[in-house]
């Protein structure tokens, strides 16, 4: 009998993953002779620890082909982190002993980072255990900041969402800043990269110009030069629209909004940031202000995705088996780029060793000199990315969603604390 597959999604969910997923059960499905069932983990790996496990060929082929029009996580993800082998072994040993038990000969783990490092030491632990098992991290973050590939999917679509977003807010700002508010600021994702942060910068070009200064988490905060540049943009062009990356830092290198409150995977919780910037325009300068925070907006904005990503985010998927097949064990599916104009890509495997705990962070050629915006470098990088759209479809006025039945399989092993 052929071996099972486990798929589960890690981490921040994204308005493409689903389409991952659904590249990945697609295509094992046209390989049965050598992929038996895909399982998917009910919140992630939570769901192979707890031997919570999906069966998605109680799914109908239209409703895995609906999940490229749906955001959110279909099957449920979690911030869960495994630790060290050496730490928690014991946890490592029941993922192990799960897949054992469903018969599991392929583990696709689809997520950023730390799901890329989770992916490798289940890769290591499988092989000193004698247990034939092939690792394969799909890739996926709206942060963009994965080693070893061009872009994230998931990336393209937040990028769209924040560069309209601030051409939309602008237009208006415009329309009332003679007698109104005078400063509007965006406060966008990203820790450590200001990926998103750039795609901001997309809203300003030579056909909609836009008093528009950018904040990066790799530029220190100077409140000097930031409030000069501010007050200088109002008294020139009436008005003056910031972006800012949560994960904004000052001259020490401290986060300016972090609350000192840590997530599971021991991420300092930041937000605010861009509250304290709109503010300080205000203390500082007098001038009116309003802000927002795109939170989980940008990253589940699935109707405005972009077209591009929506494809990227499929065919890693669907490439992430194909490599399992090949039996090319711990690696993660990268997306090569071979042109900018026009824009080619191609999927391509990299080592996990090349990926796991590695941080891509923005080019300082990406940020024009004086550290406010971003170069043309930058524009013919995430240009490409937000191209094309593919709307879900609309019925009585708003967008139609799948929901899944999510039908566990039957449990073999006792059960297991995590």
């Amino acid at each position: 009998m052929p071996a099972n597959a486990f798929y589960a999604q890690s981490g921040g969910v994204t308005a493409v993953i689903n389409a991952s997923a659904a590249g990945v059960i697609e295509t094992a499905r046209r390989h049965r002779s050598k992929i038996g069932k895909v399982f998917a983990g009910r919140d992630g790996i939570i769901g192979a620890l707890t031997e919570d496990l999906i069966d998605t060929d109680r799914e109908s082929a239209s409703a895995i082909t609906a999940l490229t029009r749906t955001p959110g996580g279909a099957f449920g993800s979690c911030r869960y982190k495994l630790k060290g082998l050496d730490e928690h072994r014991a946890q490592y040993e029941r993922l192990i002993d799960v897949f054992r038990a469903h018969d599991i000969g392929y583990f696709f783990y689809n997520g950023g980072n730390d799901s890329a490092d989770t992916c490798l030491k289940v890769s290591q632990l499988s092989s000193a255990l004698g247990y034939p098992l092939v690792c394969v991290h799909i890739p996926k973050t709206v942060d963009n900041d994965l080693a070893g590939t061009d872009n994230c999917p998931g990336f393209g679509s937040v990028a769209k969402y924040v560069a309209t977003s601030m051409r939309e807010a602008a237009f208006d700002v415009a329309s009332m800043a003679r007698t109104s508010t005078t400063v509007f600021v965006l406060e966008v994702m990203g820790r450590h990269a200001g990926w998103i942060t750039a795609a901001v910068g997309l809203a300003d070009d030579d056909e909609h110009p836009i008093p528009l200064l950018l904040l990066f988490p790799e530029i220190a905060f100077d409140e000097a030069k930031f409030l000069a540049r501010v007050d200088a943009m109002v008294k020139t062009r009436g008005y003056c629209c910031i972006g800012v990356s949560e994960g904004l830092r000052d001259a020490d290198g401290k986060f300016l909004s972090e609350s000192g409150l840590r997530d599971s995977f021991g991420h300092a919780q930041l937000g605010g940031v861009g509250e304290l910037i709109a503010k300080l325009t205000r203390e500082k300068l007098g001038h009116k202000y309003h802000f927002a925070l795109a939170d989980y907006l940008q990253r589940s904005a699935r109707h405005i995705a972009s077209k591009t990503d929506l494809a990227q985010a499929y065919a890693v998927g669907r490439a992430g088996v194909r490599a399992a097949l090949d039996g090319d064990n711990a690696v993660m599916i990268s997306i090569v780029r071979s042109s900018d104009v026009p824009y080619r890509w191609s999927v391509g495997r990299v080592p996990l060793t090349r990926v796991a705990n590695r941080e891509h962070m923005v080019p300082r050629g990406f940020i024009s000199r004086d550290g406010f915006g971003i170069t043309a470098k930058a524009r013919a990088y995430l240009q490409p990315l937000i191209e094309g759209e593919d709307p879900p479809p609309f019925r009585r006025g708003l967008p139609r969603f799948v929901r899944l039945k999510n039908i566990a399989v039957v449990k073999q092993l006792p059960p297991f604390t995590i």
